[in-house]
């Protein structure tokens, strides 16, 4: 049926309205598809291009049997990584992560697969049974090593009034109060470690964002937000150090040189196991620890016997 489309001119005399025939136009045909449309992918391709006719096709191009397939490749390895010489002889020294061994046996196991030319560190990782995005489940604390961490550390204090002699006497390396947050806001990073009596606090909260990320921003949990600023001091000149649970749930810490003596790193280390049962979370439920591993810095992991750790008493 017909319909008429209507538009409109504009002359001198006015509007002038035309009628147009308008024809709807029949609907789309679908396409025919092609024969073999059903059949498995290789066979319909290999069926489309020998016979474009449907005339053309027999009995013989149904029952016909595809090539075979080539062999898929072989799968790639689940680790990517690439163990270099020296580290893959120093992993064929270590029994394997589910040998536990004595804390002495260990550490000197550590000792012995250290074979960087640089000085390496000890290191120790725990993991907890914790859930840290519960405020209940999380740690952070410091803890004394007895016998330090073999490296020297760079503390920085503001403070004002008597507390800046006090400071100094100590063995601070920076000292001052708002000329030294000024230095700091300037881009001065020469320093480890940055203590602050806590009348110093409101002013280093601009800092935040210059702190904040590289894990320098005094905090009463870090033992850096202190009255003492002479004790603090020398506990971080001696062999002070923090830790912290990531999210999920590891502890990691140095305990001190390759070059030490095993006696002086299992010394640190019954120190920092003691700290971390000391300072359990509340909400901390059922077995605690679950492994305990150390390592260097460039070598395999150990695994430690924990329960063999606790049982040691030093004197």
């Amino acid at each position: 049926m017909e319909r008429m489309l209507a538009s409109t001119s504009t002359s001198r005399g006015g509007t002038m309205r035309s009628f147009q025939p308008f024809v709807a136009s029949s609907p789309a045909v679908p396409r025919p598809r092609a024969f073999g449309h059903c059949l498995p992918q290789p066979r319909r391709r290999s069926l489309v291009s020998r016979a474009l006719d449907f005339e053309q096709l027999t009995l013989e191009d149904l029952t016909q049997e595809d090539p075979p397939l080539a062999p898929p490749p072989p799968p790639a390895p689940r680790s990517g990584r690439k163990m270099s010489r020296r580290f893959a002889a120093e992993t064929a020294k270590v029994p394997g992560k589910h040998v536990a061994l004595k804390p002495s046996e260990a550490l000197e196991l550590v000792k012995a697969t250290a074979s960087t030319k640089f000085r390496e560190t000890v290191e120790l990782h725990a993991r907890l049974n914790i859930d840290p995005k519960y405020t209940n489940q999380q740690l952070r604390a410091t803890v004394s090593l007895p016998k330090g961490t073999g490296k020297e550390l760079r503390v920085a204090v503001i403070c004002q009034g008597d507390n800046e002699k006090v400071a100094r006497e100590a063995g601070a390396d920076h000292v001052g109060s708002a000329d030294l947050i000024a230095e700091i806001a300037g881009g001065m990073m020469d320093f480890d470690k940055l203590v602050a009596t806590p009348d110093m606090m409101p002013r280093l909260a601009k800092l935040g964002r210059q702190l904040g990320p590289r894990g320098l921003m005094p905090n009463p949990k870090a033992g850096t937000v202190v009255t003492d600023v002479a004790t603090a001091v020398r506990e971080f000149k001696g062999g002070k150090v923090e830790y912290r649970a990531d999210k999920a749930g590891n502890v990691h810490v140095g305990i001190g040189k390759a070059d030490f003596d095993p006696a002086a790193l299992l010394e640190n280390l019954k120190a920092v196991q003691e700290s971390i049962d000391a300072n359990r979370p509340p909400g901390a439920k059922g077995i605690y620890w679950k492994t305990l591993t150390l390592c260097s810095s460039m070598g395999p992991a150990v695994r430690v016997n924990h329960a063999a750790l606790r049982e040691i008493k030093l004197q």
